[in-house]
């Protein structure tokens, strides 16, 4: 592991002597392609140069804990401690880093979130989530794109597609994916009684089209008149887009927009992120399924979570995680649910390295 270390920092020295070079410098592709190499490694590298700090400094500190001076080797047995937490927490996190990265984890995402069962209710509870989302994104400075809704009144909606963008989002936001359920009195009920509703999430990494090749011939377009709000364009004009593609069977609509241009550049958006989804399921597939499970998929049929509004609680059960702050996380404040998964998956996925590594 070392080795791969220190082979690392040389390549990060190398590339900062490039990207100072005038001639480098002056060519845009080439220095934006240095660059973007540095920051893959650049937190790495910093980690690892911390670390060996750290390991310097606990070596001296063994010296003076050795030493005849009492005062001395009182002080160093008390910072002893400290540098050993200090080394093991680097250590670890450097381990982390090591970690085969995803390739979608850079990803702006497709987010789709729909109503399941319980009614007006569940709609009220997808519509609740949407706003998590959306003012989560605000928080970490992400853009979030509605590319179709279907409300269904009072507040609730049925479906809704939005594309989120900004630095990271998929690596954020990818063990979001799942059946969400909510446990609360709905307004409507007159009783008192509580009722339990869900919601489906899916974050899709957005798929450029290097990634998904799609043959024109593979697609069927129809057109339509929009219906719902919209003013006069509404029922007059054929801008809304239906898009089919035929090996699938996936259908995408889109009516959002008084374009009809817009409107399939939209769907086509997000007809590539559910065919990049399929790609991927295929590929997870064939991992074995106790790696498949300790990596961790996210499967949508999976129940992730539920938020139960009684005892202002909030479980997630694939890692046991609680926290009594659901009106907090509901406003938007999802960080620390969010870091918990991601890092138990992490941890899921480091143990599984280094069980497979060799002896």
């Amino acid at each position: 592991m070392f080795d791969k270390l220190q082979a690392i920092e040389e390549r990060y020295d190398k590339l900062m002597a490039l990207i100072a070079d005038p001639a480098v410098q002056a060519d845009q592709q080439e220095y934006r392609r240095h660059t973007r190499g540095l920051s893959e490694i650049q937190t790495l590298v910093e980690q690892f140069r911390e670390y060996k700090a750290v390991v310097e400094e606990l070596a001296e500190t063994r010296e003076l804990a050795a030493g005849d001076d009492d005062d001395l080797r009182e002080l160093a047995e008390q910072e002893l401690s400290v540098l050993e937490e200090r080394r093991d927490t680097l250590l670890g996190a450097i381990k982390v880093l090591l970690l085969p990265k995803d390739p979608n984890d850079e990803k702006n995402v497709v987010l789709e979130i729909r109503a399941g069962t319980g009614g007006d209710e569940a709609g009220l509870f997808a519509s609740d989530l949407f706003r998590m989302y959306q003012r989560f994104a605000e928080e970490q400075g992400w853009r979030v794109e509605v590319l179709s809704s279907n409300e269904t009144g009072v507040g609730a909606i049925k479906e809704v597609v939005a594309l989120i963008e900004g630095k990271r989002v998929y690596s954020r936001l990818k063990y979001e994916s799942g059946v969400h359920r909510v446990q609360r009195v709905p307004s409507t009920e007159a009783s008192g009684r509580i009722h339990t509703s869900t919601a489906t999430v899916a974050v899709l990494p957005e798929a450029e089209e290097v990634d998904i090749r799609i043959d024109p011939k593979d697609l069927r377009i129809d057109t339509f008149c929009s219906s719902g709000p919209g003013g006069q364009s509404v029922n007059t004009t054929y801008s809304a887009v239906r898009i089919t593609h035929l090996p699938t069977g996936l259908v995408v609509s889109q009516q959002d927009e008084k374009s009809q241009i817009k409107n399939k550049a939209k769907a086509m958006k997000v007809l590539r992120a559910r065919l990049y989804e399929i790609e991927l399921q295929r590929q997870q597939s064939e991992i074995a399924s106790d790696r498949r499970g300790q990596v961790g998929t996210g499967e949508r049929s999976e129940k992730i979570r539920t938020y139960n509004f009684p005892q202002n609680r909030i479980t997630d059960h694939r890692i046991g995680f609680t926290t009594h702050r659901l009106p907090e996380v509901l406003a938007g404040d999802l960080g620390e649910l969010v870091e918990t998964v991601v890092t138990h998956y992490q941890s899921e996925k480091l143990k599984s390295e280094e069980e497979a590594a060799p002896a």
